[in-house]
C-alpha cells in the first residue's frame, strides 16, 4: 500500500487569490516575507494530503488543532504575492457543506456527528474572536464551477502535459482588475436575458468574495487534482473558459442559439467527468 505522503490526490479544484506582501499587517507580512523565500515550499497536493491524513485517526480529526502557516507564492512583474493556505478556516467552511453532499449515514460514518458538533462549536467561539476572516482558496470537487470560468479568459490559459514525475496541469492566471471587470460584465449580460439561476447565484458570490481581497492581486484557476481524472487529449482540447465567454456574449446579443450550442459544448466536455463522479 503507497504512503499517504507519495499518493497523487485527485478530484479537487481551486480557486486561488494571490495578494502582495503590502496587502498583509504586521506581523504577518514579516512571516510571509521570511515565508517566501524558503526553497522548499510545499504544493497542493501536500496540502491536501495531509488533510486526508487527519481523517486516518479515530476519531478523524474534521478541522486542524492549529492554523497553517503555509503559502503558495508567486512573484509577478517582481512583486512577491502569497496565498496563504488557511487550512482550518477552510475545513470549519468544508464541513457546513458536507451535510448537503453526502447522505446522513455516510457522513456519519466518515465524521460522527459528536465530531462535527465539536467541530462546529470550534468554529463559532473562533469566528466571534475573528468576524472579518475570509479563505484565500475555494475548492470544488469534480467540477470547475460555471462562474469561475467568468473570471478568466481563454488567453490565459496554459496547459502543461507533463512528463516522468511531474503530472500535467491545467490553469488560468488574471489581474483581480480583469476579473472583477468579468464579473460585472457577465452579471449585467446574464440579468439582462433571465431573471435568475445557479450561474448568477454563483458569480454574485464570487464577486462578493474577489471584493475582500487588495486590488493589485492575482485570481488563479487550477484544476488541480482533475487533470488525472481526464486524458490528456481532453486536457489539451479543454477550452471551457471560452465557451463560457462565448455564451454569455451570445446572450448579450440576443442570440438564444449561440447561447445553447456554447452551453452543449460544455455539457458534453463535463459528462465523462460527471460518470466518474457517480461511479464514486
Amino acid at each position: 500500500m503507497p504512503k499517504v505522503s507519495s499518493v497523487i490526490v485527485p478530484y479537487a479544484t481551486y480557486l486561488r487569490v494571490y495578494e502582495p506582501l503590502a496587502a498583509f499587517p504586521e506581523p504577518e507580512r514579516g512571516h510571509w516575507t521570511r515565508y517566501a523565500r524558503r526553497p522548499d515550499r510545499p504544493t497542493y497536493q501536500d496540502e491536501l494530503r495531509r488533510s486526508l491524513a487527519d481523517l486516518l485517526p479515530t476519531p478523524p480529526v474534521a478541522v486542524p488543532v492549529h492554523e497553517s502557516g503555509d503559502a503558495f507564492v508567486l512573484e509577478v512583474d517582481g512583486v512577491v504575492c502569497v496565498c496563504p493556505w488557511r487550512t482550518r478556516l477552510r475545513g470549519w467552511l468544508a464541513l457546513g457543506d458536507l451535510g448537503e453532499e453526502l447522505p446522513r449515514p455516510v457522513l456519519d460514518a466518515v465524521l460522527p456527528e459528536v465530531v462535527r458538533r465539536q467541530a462546529a462549536q470550534d468554529y463559532e467561539r473562533w469566528l466571534e474572536r475573528n468576524p472579518d476572516a475570509r479563505p484565500w482558496i475555494r475548492t470544488a470537487t469534480w467540477q470547475v464551477p460555471l462562474s469561475w470560468f467568468v473570471l478568466v479568459a481563454d488567453e490565459e490559459r496554459r496547459f502543461d502535459e507533463g512528463s516522468g514525475e511531474i503530472p500535467p496541469a491545467l490553469r488560468y492566471r488574471t489581474p483581480m482588475v480583469q476579473a472583477r471587470r468579468r464579473v460585472a460584465r457577465g452579471l449585467r449580460a446574464l440579468k439582462e436575458a433571465m431573471d435568475e439561476g445557479p450561474l448568477i447565484d454563483g458569480l454574485v458570490d464570487v464577486g462578493r468574495w474577489l471584493e475582500e481581497f487588495h486590488p493589485r492581486s492575482l485570481v488563479e484557476l487550477d484544476y488541480g487534482g482533475l487533470v488525472h481524472t481526464l486524458p490528456a487529449g481532453e486536457l489539451e482540447d479543454d477550452h471551457s473558459a471560452a465557451d463560457v465567454a462565448a455564451g454569455i456574449e451570445a446572450l448579450r446579443l440576443g442570440d438564444g442559439a449561440a447561447a445553447g450550442e456554447a452551453y452543449a459544448r460544455l455539457v458534453e466536455r463535463w459528462r465523462s467527468v460527471r460518470n466518474l463522479r457517480s461511479a464514486n
